[in-house]
């Protein structure tokens, strides 16, 4: 069973999404990474350059993201909204193993929309669920650098008093 840990917003602006959604529904708080930088990307099997910022908050179980992409590339976000417009993009779940969960994919006739590597390491593709689901997934394996962060973003909400609820990370 693929259990969702993270749902995805497209958004124009994470910070003001994320303020937002802090004072209309209690969620973070939420951290602000701006410009994420990866190692390689590709949309639809051609590399690309994917430019985007996100901010992460918890909401009870799960986490929440907004995300937003600076460049005009064609992607896996900008295949559901333009720059200024807002939704569910994605839900993201951990996989057992990332490779073999692609492939299971692929084999279901799925297309996989964006595969990329953070520079720290972590690999993480979306997979184009549209006519399913609505909105794209979102797999990556939760060790190392992902699963700490997501442990850190849960342990910062826990008896979170709603003070500083937008906090930048490097």
């Amino acid at each position: 069973m693929l259990a969702p840990v993270q749902m995805a917003y497209h958004v124009p602006d994470p910070a003001s999404a994320a303020l937002h959604a802090a004072e209309a529904f209690g969620w973070g708080p939420f951290y602000l990474m701006e410009h994420i930088a990866l190692a390689r990307a590709s949309y639809r099997g051609t590399e690309t350059v994917f430019d985007h910022s996100s901010a992460y908050g918890q909401a009870g179980d799960l986490m929440v993201e907004f995300i937003t992409q600076h460049n005009d590339a064609p992607s896996a976000l900008r295949d559901l909204y333009g720059p200024q417009e807002s939704g569910l993009h994605h839900v993201a779940v951990f996989v057992p193993n990332y490779a073999t969960a692609l492939d299971q994919h692929r084999a279901l006739g799925r297309v996989i929309a964006l595969e990329a590597c953070t520079i720290t390491g972590v690999e993480f593709a979306m997979v184009d669920t549209v006519k399913e689901l609505g909105h794209m997934l979102e797999v990556y394996e939760a060790r190392d650098d992902l699963a700490k962060f997501y442990a850190f973003v849960r342990r910062k909400a826990t008896g979170w008093d709603g003070s500083d609820p937008l906090r930048r990370l490097a």
